[in-house]
């Protein structure tokens, strides 16, 4: 069944809130199905999260974790949710007592009610408010969901204290704008009070989430008092972790499709596959909900997790991203269900990928590589290749070049990744002979580097490894690597990309 195809029904009587969520389980179990609500009492439940960042990924991830653990065994972790600057959150979902409706998209789509969100604030618009909340006792835990730029980061991965938020708000201590300068404040106020410290956990997909976040903030409180440095080096646990699941945008027809399943208007319900993986690491001071009994995974290895995720779910998404793209395919669904790439991606996974690393002991990597490949395969996520091959001169840093540096060392077979590597030298390639727009930081470079319009494929391979930015001296001086990725790049060139079968065959 697919969410966009159901009979939409945009004048529901009712509205999704506190009133009417117990008529929607009642309505859904006399149609025989079963939505599931708040099991917990919701309205006597105190705060005991703040999270920054309130948009899709965490009310289809954490807030859900949150809200079945509660459903589970209870506790006081409702969220107060705290967005930066846009209003856009709160101000839809007040008018539903910060209720809304998870979909799982799979085979079947299922319904939730997710109440864990108490409230969302705007720190734009009320400061003292978001103050409050992070200095109150209750509050236990900081969760973010900024992405990596609202970390304020240099290139060294330490705190950039010329960034221009970071420059505000250290001129400006007690109206920070920036998460980095909250938190700070917030558990500089605490030092005050005698209050506990509270535990901050990123959820960004950020290597060494929690590593680089401790250090951003330990260098902004250096720079207020070093007191305070050494106070939050000492009480303040910011374990790394590593997260995972597909979550598309909401579009019009989740709004009408999801509210004439539950028979209730909601204004903003959100989707998601029905796979997600939370893996957290062992390093907390104090209290937490009960996330272990529901799914999370609390390890000393995140790295290896993090690993793992790169270099299967992220290393063969980008592969299919340029080599669907120069096939004419669409969608991550439709390049795998054509039969020569899901044999081209589960054979790259499996030669080349498993076994170029140790995966972390609670982990079987086979399994997780095979389930990975059938996420692909969910008709209900329409993710775009054109999406995925954005910013590719920093997404083959981390997917794809790290796999064949070790693999060398190893001296393990690299032919399908450097078919994987010559596939978005091609995607560039293409771009710029037919004029069409390449997002990517080094998008400008491209466009002035001649010899990537050439039609030998030597030359355009040496262009490429040229560029200093992405890839380092040793693959650069690798002859034989050269060599493979020339052979590839003249095989997709000469052959049908939608025959990737036979280019494998002719590579191998």
């Amino acid at each position: 069944m697919n969410l966009s195809n159901k009979e939409p029904n945009k004048e529901s009587s009712i509205k999704l809130t506190n009133k009417t969520v117990k008529n929607v389980a009642e309505n859904s179990a006399a149609n025989g199905s079963k939505i599931i609500t708040p099991q917990y009492d919701r309205e006597n439940t105190e705060i005991g999260i703040v999270h920054l960042g309130p948009g899709a990924f965490h009310r289809a991830h954490q807030a859900v974790y949150t809200e079945n653990a509660m459903n589970l065994v209870g506790g006081n972790w409702g969220i107060c949710g705290v967005s930066l600057r846009s209003a856009t959150a709160r101000d839809v979902l007040a008018k539903q007592d910060n209720l809304y409706t998870l979909a799982i998209l799979d085979k079947e789509i299922n319904y939730q009610i997710i109440g864990s969100i108490k409230e969302v604030l705007v720190a734009s618009e009320q400061p003292a408010q978001v103050m409050a909340r992070l200095t109150a006792p209750t509050t236990k835990l900081v969760t973010l969901t900024i992405t990596e730029k609202g970390y304020c980061l240099g290139a060294d991965g330490r705190l950039d204290l010329q960034h221009g938020d970071i420059v505000h708000d250290l001129s400006n201590r007690s109206q920070p704008i920036s998460a980095i300068g909250y938190i700070t404040q917030a558990l500089g106020q605490r030092k005050i009070n005698g209050i506990a410290a509270f535990n901050v956990l990123s959820c960004d997909n950020v290597s060494g989430n929690g590593d680089k976040l401790r250090q951003a903030v330990i260098d902004y409180a250096t720079q207020l008092d070093a007191g305070l440095a050494t106070w939050i080096e000492v009480n303040v646990a910011f374990p790394n972790a590593m997260v995972d699941s597909i979550t598309p945008k909401t579009e019009d027809y989740t709004v009408d499709s999801v509210s004439n399943a539950i028979g209730a208007r909601d204004e903003w319900p959100i989707q998601r596959e029905q796979f997600t993986q939370w893996v957290i690491e062992d390093n907390w001071n104090g209290e937490r909900p009960a996330w272990d009994k529901v799914g999370v995974v609390f390890t000393s290895d995140v790295e290896g997790f993090e690993k793992a995720k790169l270099r299967l779910l992220n290393c063969l998404h980008s592969t299919l991203a340029y080599a669907g793209s120069l096939a004419g395919f669409e969608t991550v669904f439709d390049v795998t269900s054509d039969d020569a790439f899901y044999q081209f991606i589960c054979q790259l996974a499996n030669e080349e990928v498993i076994g170029s690393f140790v995966p972390p002991k609670e982990l079987d990597v086979e399994s997780y590589s095979k389930e990975i490949i059938e996420r692909f395969l969910n008709p209900e996520i329409r993710h775009l290749l054109a999406q995925i091959a954005w910013d590719g001169s920093q997404k083959v840093q981390m997917r794809i070049l790290p796999i064949i540096e070790d693999n060398l060392a190893l001296g393990r077979s690299t032919k399908l990744l450097s078919l994987s590597l010559a596939c978005w030298f091609e995607f560039i390639c293409r771009a710029l002979k037919d004029n069409r727009e390449i997002i990517d930081p080094l998008a400008a470079e491209f466009a002035s580097m001649p010899a990537l319009l050439s039609n030998d494929s030597s030359e355009v391979v040496a262009a490429f490894l040229s560029i200093e930015s992405v890839f380092g001296q040793d693959l650069k001086n690798n002859s034989a690597l050269k060599t493979q990725l020339a052979d590839s790049l003249s095989a997709l060139r000469i052959g049908e990309a939608r025959q990737i079968n036979n280019i494998v065959e002719k590579l191998c």
